[in-house]
């Protein structure tokens, strides 16, 4: 992490306890969101793949591999809705863009 006055920004959370729900949880949310990235990596590859490519594709896919990115980041452990939305969420993503590659 970048120093900010000399200290790292880890150094400055607070500390937490995760229960192992939570812990399971979270790692859960940020699998579904890995298998959407992976998912529009797979529909990039297949359009990559093409005789005649759309750009248009390959620019929305990297583009919500980026907004995938900073919904990855933006997960807090501690907001139980938000981990649970997630999972199902991107879960539901992933599928749904590899059923366009199929």
């Amino acid at each position: 992490m970048p120093a900010r006055n000399g200290i790292s920004v880890t150094d400055q959370l607070e500390p937490h306890a995760w229960s192992n729900e939570e812990t399971a949880a979270y790692e859960a949310a940020i699998e579904a969101v890995n298998g959407a990235v992976g998912a529009y990596s797979a529909l990039i590859a297949a359009e990559e793949a093409k005789l005649a490519p759309d750009a248009a594709v390959l620019t929305a896919a990297r583009a919500e591999q980026s907004r995938l990115a900073r919904a990855r980041e933006s997960l807090r452990s501690t907001d139980h809705a938000q981990i649970a939305q997630a999972r199902q969420r991107y879960a539901a993503l992933a599928r749904e863009v590899l059923a366009r590659i199929a």
